[in-house]
């Protein structure tokens, strides 16, 4: 769709336009709501003024993207957002030449920008490209931000930055003179002024310096620019981000600069969607709903693992002061929103800030607290280094509670909690453990409290694998629980929610298999096993987890060790490969991973 000449009524109708489509979709496919109504009028702007496919637009986070895909030849394909096979929910490549980098993990886009910009100088194309990058107020929360403003200020490569403030003002504008000095500074004249006082205070000293700053800095007073200002980032703003005609003309002016800019924007969440406008978190990421009324669709009625998760901390954290925890800027998805409000002094929100929630929680450890890191699976993959050197280097008991791990569905690859086993257990005074229903959840939570090194349990988004166990034991450290023993040469070994997939399957074969709760896949219960080689031969492994690394590579190397040969171990985690998006089983069953199709592999490997 190229909007180039269409003129600000038609912008400001083909905004209605847009809204509309989002709202019928996601009501009926589920997605990101709020954020991506409010960005609308911005995505809208930088198409008409710059050149997707040729300027890099590059989207923080990319869940605010829905505008961007429709404006981009993907209007038809729009009814198939984050269905299997259909159109992914955040911007990717291989999908359209307008996306220019996949995105899903926060406060990537400005360093990207400036690596853009970097190969756009080397390729001799400044006078034809610029990038310009999207990112909202929460995502400047993240240290990485930070790092690349600081190379981009220094080195001065053309790129604007939008900052698209839709919840929390990084400084409340002072109405009609606000926007007339926002205005005024990304006009020539104000910028052939600022440009004409650099030169002139560099010939006159430091008095002239100080005096020049003091005036500008005595305008800025006005605007929250200044930080960015002493980065070397020209700043603008904030601006109306649902005033068209003001951002088409506030952003033409930044991209003549041919410098680093950024555009505070400011936007409401949710905006054409009267129930959604605001700051309820509810409507950032949503499920089906009723458009009318704003009801959700009817959900599952079983107790998902996150409730579970909150029940048994609120109930740890009752009977224990010493216990408490910290989230990163999901407090709601990872059921820590009971807990802040009931212990808002030992329970935080650090905001998109991985790394900082690892490390203060060891300083918390250290100081004889115990504190619980509640993270998605793909969220601590930004934490990596700090659990290795800050937690686990100290072998400081930090417990590491791991939401959505597994497969996730329809916020596909940059989410899918897979890696966690993988890269947990390479670290030295690493614990490894997971429940696979609500009781043992509950029991691995106590274990979990009175543990004195650092561990991490998983469990998965939504509810565990709905199956009639056997009833759970208590968790003692590199101890599993045996199920159900048979005298056939068949051993399903289970990790976490996998222990419920190995019992579902068990019922497609008519021979019975041996069943284990792995429960610790480090450490191993290296007694059991070696009891269990004794009597059967085949073994198999399930696990929502990557293949390498992951618990069949645990046992794989177990058994090597002992150098016992006789014993064919099938593992059936993840290949080695990215997971699409889509409804969860239907991506289970893409991969071949559902009870009755786990049951046809076993006759085969038999």
């Amino acid at each position: 769709m190229n909007i180039k000449l269409y003129n600000i009524e038609e912008l400001e109708n083909l905004c209605k336009d847009i809204r509309g489509e989002i709202l019928r979709v996601v009501s009926k496919n589920g997605g990101h709501l709020s954020s991506t109504l409010g960005a609308t009028e911005i995505i809208v702007a930088m198409h008409k003024v710059f050149n997707s496919g040729q300027d890099p637009f590059i989207f923080d986070v990319s869940h605010q993207a829905y505008a961007h895909k429709l404006l981009t030849d993907r209007w038809e394909e729009f009814d198939t957002l984050r269905q299997f096979g259909g159109m992914c929910g955040y911007t990717k490549p291989s999908e359209s030449k307008h996306d220019y980098f996949v995105a899903g993990h926060s406060s990537t886009s400005i360093s990207l920008g400036v690596g853009a910009a970097k190969a756009i100088a080397l390729k001799g194309e400044q006078s034809s490209r610029i990038p310009v990058c999207m990112i909202g107020d929460g995502s400047m929360t993240a240290g990485m931000v930070y790092e690349a403003l600081n190379e981009l200020g220094d080195r001065k490569y053309p790129m604007v930055i939008i900052l698209n403030d839709n919840e929390m003002s990084i400084a409340k504008p002072i109405g009609a003179i606000s926007r007339m000095l926002s205005s005024a500074m990304a006009g020539p004249f104000y910028q052939r002024f600022k440009r004409y006082t650099e030169n002139f205070v560099d010939n006159f000293g430091e008095g002239a310096h100080y005096l020049a700053k003091k005036l500008e800095e005595s305008l800025k007073l006005i605007t929250p620019g200044i930080m960015f200002e002493e980065m070397g980032v020209d700043y603008i703003g904030p601006i109306d981000g649902h005033n068209l005609e003001s951002l088409v003309e506030i952003l033409q002016r930044a991209k003549d600069l041919k410098r680093p800019v950024i555009v505070h924007v400011q936007t409401i969440k949710g905006k054409g969607y009267n129930i959604a406008e605001g700051h309820e978190e509810k409507w950032h990421g949503v499920g089906p709903f009723d458009l009318s009324d704003g009801t959700a669709s009817k959900k599952s009625s079983a107790k998902n693992a996150t409730q579970i998760y909150t029940e048994a901390l609120m109930h740890l954290a009752k009977n224990n002061e010493k216990i408490v925890g910290a989230t990163a800027a999901m407090p709601s998805g990872t059921g820590l929103s009971e807990l802040m409000e009931m212990y808002p002094k030992r329970f935080w929100d650090v905001a998109i800030a991985e790394q900082h929630a690892v490390t203060s929680m060891s300083a918390l450890a250290k100081e004889g607290f115990k504190p619980f890191c509640t993270i998605y699976s793909t969220f601590l993959q930004r934490g990596y280094d700090q659990v290795i050197h800050d937690t686990c280097l100290m072998d400081l008991p930090v417990v590491f509670a791991l939401d959505r791990a597994g497969i996730v569905g329809e916020d596909g690859e940059t989410h899918q909690g897979v890696f966690d086993i993988s890269f947990l257990r390479a670290i030295p005074n690493m614990t490894l453990f997971a429940p696979r229903d609500e009781k043992s959840f509950h029991q691995a939570m106590a274990f979990a409290a009175e543990y004195q090194h650092p561990c991490s349990l998983r469990y998965p988004r939504g509810a565990f694998t709905d199956t009639d166990l056997p009833e759970s034991t208590h968790f003692e450290l590199a101890k599993s629980q045996l199920l159900c023993s048979n005298e056939s040469d068949i051993l399903f070994i289970g990790y976490g929610n996998g222990v419920g997939r190995a019992y579902e399957t068990s019922k497609y074969l008519d021979e019975k298999s041996s069943i284990l709760d792995l429960r610790f896949v480090k450490p191993l219960d290296e007694d059991m096993l070696r009891k269990l080689s004794k009597k059967h031969k085949k073994w198999f492994v399930f696990s929502d987890s990557s293949k390498m690394g992951g618990v069949g590579s645990a046992i794989l190397e177990f058994l090597a060790k002992d150098k016992i040969l006789n014993v064919e171990v099938v593992s059936f985690e993840y290949e080695d490969e990215f997971i699409t998006h889509g409804n969860t089983k239907l991506v289970e069953k893409s991969l071949g991973l559902l009870p009755e199709q786990l049951a046809q592999r076993v006759k085969e490997s038999l």
